[in-house]
């Protein structure tokens, strides 16, 4: 072997080597950043989680008085219709935000929710409902009166296109609304996010949930929930950080996964007593 191949040679294995450190420098460097990233990962979580500790202990229900024979109720706030599952900032009360739009006022009213069948010892209670709400609209400004009632509508199943469909009537709860007569109902209920921008940015949200005597303007009833995504915004697999944090609540929902529907009305009627007359 000639000195110019011996050369190339020598070369040739210097080159390897070095190739080999910069790939084994660089599997050390990931490795590293890796870590660097689980243990600042954990260190935010674990930050996150004992914020929320901290929340949780004026967390809880407080019922300062019951009231009997309730038919209605005024909702002094109407939420949205989107419901804000994955956006950290909005300040929306996500945990409140059981139904939305038209879906809250229709599951405060007398028969919208139908019992459950099939219960467990983790199902909510049945929800009877009012036989009336009022709220204000927000496009017009007036107050209006919503009831409910079952009535048989026309339905039509099948495929239109192909002409094989079939026209029947089905039993379905329907919702009326007209203007208010009279005065508003004395009891009214309202919500509100409770969370400051520590909370958010660890993904914490809280809610304020009252309900109030609108002739004393009195608070006599307030539930404080606080709950919190452990995944810190996470939406690997198509995670919804907002569902996730239903299951980690102070005071806890019950279901697996939690129960998140429901719960207002829920609420508010173990202080606003139904009423037993008309359609109980």
């Amino acid at each position: 072997m000639n000195s110019e191949t011996l050369h190339l040679t020598e070369t040739a294995r210097i080159r390897r080597m070095a190739m080999a450190a910069l790939m084994a420098f660089t599997l050390i460097g990931c490795s590293a950043g890796r870590h660097a990233e689980r243990t600042e990962r954990q260190a935010r979580s674990n930050t996150a989680r004992a914020l929320f500790e901290k929340r949780c202990e004026k967390a809880g229900v407080k019922i300062s008085r019951t009231v009997d024979n309730v038919e209605g109720v005024f909702l002094l706030k109407l939420r949205s219709s989107r419901i804000n599952f994955d956006d950290q900032f909005v300040l929306d009360d996500p945990y409140g935000n059981d139904f939305g739009g038209d879906a809250y006022i229709r599951t405060t009213l007398r028969g919208a929710l139908p019992p459950i069948k099939e219960r467990t010892p983790l199902s909510p209670p049945d929800i009877l409902g009012f036989l009336y709400v009022e709220a204000i609209d927000p496009v017009d400004g007036k107050r209006y009166r919503y009831t409910g009632s079952k009535r048989l509508i026309d339905h039509e199943s099948g495929n239109f296109n192909f002409g094989n469909y079939v026209k029947s009537k089905i039993l379905q709860f329907v919702v009326d609304r007209v203007p208010a007569p009279g005065p508003a109902p004395r009891y009214g209920v309202t919500d509100d996010d409770i969370s400051t921008r520590e909370d958010r940015e660890h993904w914490i949200a809280g809610s304020s949930l009252r309900v109030v005597d609108l002739q004393t303007n009195e608070v006599i009833a307030e539930r404080i929930v606080y709950m919190y995504d452990p995944g810190q915004g996470s939406q690997g697999g198509n995670r919804s950080p907002g569902l996730m944090a239903a299951s980690f609540a102070c005071p806890a929902l019950p279901g697996r996964p939690a129960w998140q529907a429901r719960q207002t009305v829920q609420f508010v009627q173990q202080v606003l007593k139904h009423t037993e007359k008309n359609g109980s």
